[in-house]
């Protein structure tokens, strides 16, 4: 799939070899994606000496967060926004809690400022649990940010297909045998 914005995944270590993990299959399908696996990762390996992207971190801002001791993240430069190939969106890949992790442990995402999204349909990533409907895999969440920031869903639609497709295939591999 061609895409403007570049996406770097950050992903928790515990989810590198999750069979059902979605990161792996959007790092695949998208021309303009870098995935790194760990914890803590090391702002230089990321955020390159003469970087001239602008760096939104895919993530919520939330109360709560402020509240365990997270700062206020700063404020997108709407500017920017107007260009799609000037942007670099980091995704944190884990689950809700590995990702809050990720971001406690690296200062430096806690300093970008946040793509949080909006109105979303429920999740139909149904191989794995979600306590919301609205919990989203990191492919499908990745899908609405490049929706929201190139200006529509035309272009991450047979993704968008194509995950629906492993998502099906995965429950048909978990169904039960039918017995004669």
């Amino acid at each position: 799939m061609a895409n403007r914005v570049e996406v770097l995944i950050l992903q928790h270590p515990l989810e590198r070899d999750q069979a059902k993990g979605s990161a792996r299959l959007l790092h695949l399908s998208l021309a303009r994606s870098r995935m790194l696996t760990g914890e803590v990762f090391d702002a230089q390996a990321w955020l390159p000496i003469g970087n001239t992207r602008y760096n939104i971190l895919l993530y919520p801002d939330l109360p709560s967060d402020r509240g365990a001791g997270l700062p206020l993240p700063p404020a997108m430069v709407s500017d920017v926004l107007q260009d799609p190939s000037l942007l670099r969106l980091i995704v944190l890949d884990g689950t809700w809690r590995k990702s809050r992790k990720l971001l406690y442990l690296n200062p430096t995402l806690q300093q970008l400022p946040r793509l949080s999204l909006q109105d979303l349909p429920a999740s139909k990533y149904r191989i794995r649990r979600a306590h919301r409907p609205d919990q989203l895999s990191t492919l499908e969440a990745v899908c609405a940010a490049l929706a929201q920031l190139e200006g529509g869903e035309g272009p991450v639609r047979p993704l968008l297909d194509a995950f629906d497709g492993f998502v099906a295939q995965q429950r048909a591999f978990s169904a039960p045998t039918p017995r004669f």
